[in-house]
C-alpha cells in the first residue's frame, strides 16, 4: 500500500483529530441538559474543527497525486481490515467545504430549534464525523461504517425536528438511501473477493475482467445515483429539502448530495474503467435529461425551498456531466462546481429559514415584496442567487464554464442539449429574486419583519466570500485538483479501447 500513500512525517494526526473531535463533542454533550451551553459547545467544537482541518491545505504538495496526510493501523487483521485515511486534490477540498458549513449550521439553528436542542446539537456533531469520515477513509469497510452512520442523525433531524409531514420524507430518504447502501455493500463484497483486501487505493490498481467490471459499475452506479441525485432517483430529494429544518436542509445540499458524486470519482472510474468508458453515454443522456427535468420543475414552484431543492437536480445535473466526458476540463469543473454548489445552495437554504423563521411560510406570495424592509437580506439573496445561475464573476460561472468545455470537447450535442439548463437556472432564480425584493402591486404587509441580525449576518458573509472568492480567483483551488485529475485520468484511459469504440457509437 506505501506505493499509493505519502505517510505523513509530522506527529498530529490530523485526519483521525477531524473525525473524533465532533464526535468527543458529541459525547460531552450528553453530560448537560442546558440549550445554551449546547449551542456555544457545539459552535467551539465545529470552530475547532475547522481550524484543525486548516493545515491540510496549507501543507498540501500540489506536485503529486498521491494520498496525502494519512493514517494506516490494523483494526481487524483477521480479515486484512486496517484504519486508513488519507486526502488527495479531489476529497481535500470537500473536507474543508465541509469544516466550514458545519459551524454555519449551529449558527442558523441558534433560533430556529427551539425544543431537544441538545439532541440535535448531537445529530449534527455526529453528521460531521461521518462525512469528513467518509471523505477521508482508504478502507472499504471503513468507508461504508461512516457512509451508513450517516443516514441515523440525518434521519432523526427530519423525523423529530421536521415540518409538517416529516414522517413521509424521512422514511422516504431511510428507504432510498438504504436501498442505495445495499448496493454498495455488494460492491465492496464482490471487490473484496476478487483482490482479498478492503484497501481502496489496491482495489484501483487491480486488473478485474469486463464482465466483472459491467456488474460492480451498476452497483456503484445505483447507490451513488440515489445519493447525488439523479434522474430518475431523485424523488426523495424534495420532500427531504422541504421538512428538514434549515441545518438539515443545508447539509444534504452542501455535503450529502456531493458523496455521490465523490463515489463516480473514487470508485467507479478508477475501479472499473472500462464499464464507465461503456457505460459513459447513458450517464451524460441521464445527466442532461436531470438538468432539463430540475430546471423546468424549479421554474413551476411556489415554495422557495422546493424551487431550490429541484435547482439541486439541475446543477448536480451539471456536475455528473462534467465527471463522465471524461476530460480534465469536465473533471475539474465538476469538482469545483461540487464545492460552488455547496456553497451556494446552502446560503440559499439559509435564506430561505431566515424568512421562515419571521412569516413561518416559504411561499414566494408571502415572501414578496421584502426589499423594502429587508434590504441586507435581500442584497445576501441576490448575489447568492446570482451565483446560482452561474452570473460571470461568481463561483458557479467557473465550475459551468469549464463543465461546458468539457461537454463540448466531448460531445457537441450533448453539450448543447445541456446549455437550455443555465437558461432555465436565469429564469427560476430571476423570477424568486423579482418576487422576494420586488413583489407586485399588492404585497402583503412586510413592515413588521426586521432585517437581518449580527448572527444572520455572520452566517452568511463567509459563503458570500467563497462566491467572489472562487469567482474571480479560482486558481488556489484547482491547483489543488490538478495532479489527482491527471492520475485518474491516466487510470480510465488505460482501459480496453473496445469500451471507447461502443461510447463513440453513442454519443455523436
Amino acid at each position: 500500500m506505501e506505493e499509493f500513500l505519502i505517510m505523513n512525517t509530522g506527529v498530529v494526526p490530523f485526519l483521525s483529530l477531524l473525525i473524533f473531535v465532533p464526535l468527543v463533542g458529541a459525547l460531552v454533550l450528553l453530560v448537560s441538559d442546558s440549550p445554551i451551553f449546547a449551542k456555544l459547545w457545539s459552535l467551539f467544537v465545529t470552530v475547532a474543527t475547522a481550524i484543525i482541518s486548516l493545515p491540510l491545505y496549507f501543507g498540501f504538495d500540489l506536485s503529486t497525486p498521491l494520498y496525502q496526510f494519512a493514517e494506516n493501523h490494523p483494526w481487524i487483521p483477521s480479515l486484512n481490515i486496517n484504519y486508513t485515511l488519507g486526502v488527495d486534490g479531489i476529497s481535500l477540498l470537500l473536507v474543508l467545504m465541509t469544516t466550514l458549513i458545519m459551524p454555519l449550521c449551529v449558527l442558523g439553528s441558534w433560533r430556529y430549534i427551539d425544543k431537544r436542542v441538545r439532541e440535535f446539537m448531537i445529530c449534527l456533531l455526529l453528521m460531521e464525523t461521518s462525512m469528513i469520515g467518509v471523505f477521508v477513509a482508504l478502507d472499504f469497510v471503513l468507508f461504508y461504517v461512516l457512509w451508513e452512520a450517516m443516514l441515523i442523525p440525518m434521519y432523526l433531524m427530519i423525523a423529530i425536528w421536521g415540518g409538517p409531514r416529516k414522517t413521509y420524507a424521512s422514511t422516504k430518504f431511510f428507504l432510498y438511501t438504504l436501498a442505495g447502501s445495499v448496493m454498495l455493500l455488494v460492491a465492496i463484497i464482490s471487490l473484496y473477493l476478487e483482490v482479498g483486501t478492503f484497501s481502496i487505493p489496491m482495489m484501483m490498481g487491480h486488473g478485474y475482467s469486463p464482465l466483472f467490471q459491467f456488474w460492480v459499475f451498476l452497483a456503484f452506479f445505483v447507490a451513488f445515483a440515489i445519493k447525488v441525485p439523479m434522474f430518475p432517483f431523485h424523488t426523495w430529494l424534495p420532500a427531504a429539502h422541504v421538512e428538514a429544518p434549515t441545518a438539515g436542509s443545508v447539509i444534504l445540499a452542501s455535503v450529502l448530495l456531493k458523496m455521490g458524486t465523490y463515489g463516480f470519482l473514487r470508485f467507479c472510474l478508477p475501479i472499473t474503467p472500462e464499464a464507465t468508458l461503456l457505460f459513459m453515454p447513458y450517464v451524460l443522456w441521464l445527466s442532461v435529461v436531470g438538468i432539463l427535468y430540475g430546471g423546468f420543475t424549479a421554474l413551476a414552484q411556489k415554495d422557495m425551498k422546493k424551487l431550490i431543492a429541484y435547482s439541486s437536480v439541475g446543477h448536480m445535473g451539471f456536475v455528473t456531466l462534467g465527471i463522465f466526458v471524461l476530460n480534465k476540463d469536465g473533471i475539474e469543473g465538476a469538482i469545483l462546481q461540487m464545492i460552488n454548489h455547496g456553497i451556494t445552495t446552502g446560503a440559499l437554504f439559509f435564506c430561505v429559514g431566515m424568512i421562515y423563521e419571521r412569516t413561518h411560510s416559504r411561499e414566494l406570495a408571502d415572501a414578496a415584496g421584502l426589499g423594502r424592509f429587508m434590504p441586507w437580506y435581500v442584497t445576501f439573496l441576490a448575489f447568492f442567487s446570482l451565483s446560482s445561475l452561474a452570473f460571470p464573476g461568481t463561483n458557479s460561472f467557473v465550475g459551468e464554464f469549464l463543465i461546458l468545455v468539457g461537454g463540448f470537447t466531448r460531445s457537441k450535442v450533448i453539450a448543447a442539449c445541456a446549455i437550455p439548463g443555465a437558461v432555465l437556472a436565469a429564469a427560476y432564480m430571476l423570477r424568486m429574486l423579482q418576487k422576494v425584493v420586488w413583489g407586485g402591486v399588492h404585497n402583503p404587509d412586510q413592515s413588521g419583519l426586521l432585517d437581518l441580525n449580527l448572527r444572520e449576518i455572520v452566517t452568511l458573509a463567509p459563503l458570500l466570500v467563497f462566491v467572489f472568492w472562487i469567482g474571480l480567483s479560482p486558481e488556489p483551488f484547482m491547483n489543488v485538483m490538478h495532479s489527482s485529475v491527471a492520475h485518474l485520468l491516466e487510470q480510465v484511459q488505460g482501459a480496453s479501447g473496445s469500451a471507447m469504440a461502443m461510447s463513440k457509437i453513442l454519443i455523436p
